[in-house]
């Protein structure tokens, strides 16, 4: 990690302190950042944070991999012709502007109060993201790499595995970094609302229903070090595969 990066956080830190300091906010609604860090510790050191971590993050990695698994197939496809993404824009345009978290009741009517309606709603959130990045991806495709490869003799199938596909993979990954993020954002939501005994997301309410303000704090600060670990994998895996990106 660069020492620049680091100056966002320290300095966000630094306001934090102030602001507690002088009392801009009640103590009763934000803690310090000395007392927020020191029930962190504790919560790790004793490990009754962590099986909430490993539940989130198993929820939302789920989410992610069958998002993935229906969202860059169809993409692909629906890209691949304009007339076919044409019939189903409005579809995908309605859902991707509709909050998954306003679909809530009608998962919990098909999937239940398990996990399955936590995980279902994060992947159908983070899938609609992946369909319009790889579709728009595939159809913004470069044209003289398309040409060239019609000219060399490549038919339709070879000009889709050889150039399509790999002209689309830098809007793809794009979308794939934004939906890890939305699974995450989901499943937070979810866990606080959704019946659940475990997780980030029950942590933080049930702190904030009981006012153990360090507690939440706390719980905040894990849930975003998490998302934060989760895309920058994707971008690690982004600049060793698609380094060729835009060149």
């Amino acid at each position: 990690m660069k020492k620049i990066t680091l100056i966002g956080p320290i300095v966000f830190i630094i306001l934090w302190a102030i602001i507690s300091k002088l009392n801009i906010i009640d103590s009763f609604f934000l803690s310090n950042p000395v007392e927020t860090f020191e029930t962190l510790f504790l919560l790790i050191k004793s490990g009754e944070i962590i099986p909430d971590i490993i539940a989130t993050l198993s929820r939302t990695l789920k989410a992610f991999i069958i998002a993935a698994i229906i969202g860059v197939p169809l993409g692909l496809f629906l890209g691949e012709s304009d007339k076919i993404y044409e019939s189903f824009e409005f579809v995908i345009d309605f859902f991707r502007s509709t909050p998954a978290t306003a679909l809530f009741p009608l998962f919990l009517l098909v999937f239940g109060i398990d996990d399955s309606s936590k995980i279902a709603v994060a992947a159908f959130g983070a899938s609609l993201i992946i369909i319009f990045s790889t579709a728009y991806g595939v159809m913004n495709a470069k044209k003289s790499r398309i040409l060239a490869a019609k000219i060399m003799g490549a038919n339709k199938w070879q000009r889709f595995k050889h150039v399509i596909f790999w002209e689309s993979l830098p809007e793809t990954v794009i979308g794939l970094r934004h939906a890890i993020s939305m699974s995450l954002i989901i499943i937070i939501v979810t866990e606080m609302f959704i019946g659940t005994n475990v997780g980030l997301g029950h942590r933080i309410i049930d702190s904030q229903y009981i006012y153990s303000i360090d507690s939440m704090y706390a719980a905040i600060i894990v849930t975003g070090i998490l998302g934060y670990l989760l895309n920058y994998s994707l971008l690690f895996l982004e600049r060793m595969y698609v380094h060729w990106a835009g060149k």
